[in-house]
């Protein structure tokens, strides 16, 4: 560590901790400011109107404010700052004992009529050892909630291990490129409205998923960063292995 070395804040209580290793998630209530909020999605669009559009956050044109933008934390100042954020700096060290690491960033468009994700863990996705991965998932609207498709959790979950994916089966409500998790009742979800700058932490093996955007105006923008403890590391995934500090 640096000379510079701060130690995290410490912004949840035992309850929350708690309530977070029973659940498997944990929603903390306006983490950011709605200035910030405001200031990068102002931000991450004016990456896309560039001409050209950047390498890294190249797309078709014509679906620049619809396709995510992915890992912007590895090319862009202001979305590392985002991802350093010291509420989730913070709380992160709570939850996981050590200071943590970001592996992947990603920026939701989703705008209206988009579909959703199926239910699933994101282990399937990226599995580390030892196993600690916990999501950061920031509300960039004023809210969202079920019509424009707002995150879905099944408490408790976490418990169960990995489970198969396989399939989605509703491709009218969630998209067909990733998989879905099998072998549970996943009616049993229940929906995690938001407000702009509440953060949602939820473990790697909770399974989620969010609906289709029903709304016609409205959108459900997120800024979502997926972290190990310091001293776990990613698996298989060349592309995630890189380390990004908090502090």
């Amino acid at each position: 560590m640096n000379g510079n070395y701060t130690k995290p804040l410490t912004p949840l209580t035992d309850s929350q901790v708690e309530f977070f290793r029973e659940q498997g998630y944990f929603l903390f209530k306006k983490g950011m400011t709605e200035d910030l909020i405001d200031a990068f999605n102002g931000h991450i669009y004016d990456i896309r109107n560039q001409d050209p559009i950047p390498v890294w956050a190249s797309c078709d044109k014509n679906k620049k404010y619809s396709v995510r933008l992915f890992n912007p934390h590895k090319n862009d100042s202001f979305s590392q700052q985002l991802m350093k954020h010291a509420i989730v700096r913070g709380a992160l060290a709570q939850l996981m004992g050590k200071e943590a690491v970001c592996v992947q960033s990603m920026y939701f468009y989703k705008e209206p009529g988009s579909p959703g994700q199926a239910a699933h863990q994101d282990y399937y996705y990226i599995k580390n050892d030892p196993m600690t991965m916990i999501a950061a998932w920031t509300a960039m609207e004023e809210v969202v909630d079920i019509e424009n498709g707002c995150l879905w959790v099944m408490p408790g979950t976490h418990k169960l291990g990995l489970l198969p994916h396989g399939a989605v089966k509703n491709l009218e409500e969630h998209e067909s490129h990733t998989e879905e998790t099998e072998g549970v009742d996943t009616s049993r979800q229940i929906p995690v409205p938001m407000e702009k700058g509440d953060i949602l932490f939820f473990s790697e093996l909770l399974i989620h998923s969010s609906t289709k955007n029903r709304s016609t105006d409205r959108w459900r923008r997120s800024y979502v960063c997926h972290y190990i403890r310091e001293d776990s590391n990613v698996l298989h995934r060349e592309d995630l292995r890189q380390k990004f500090p908090l502090y």
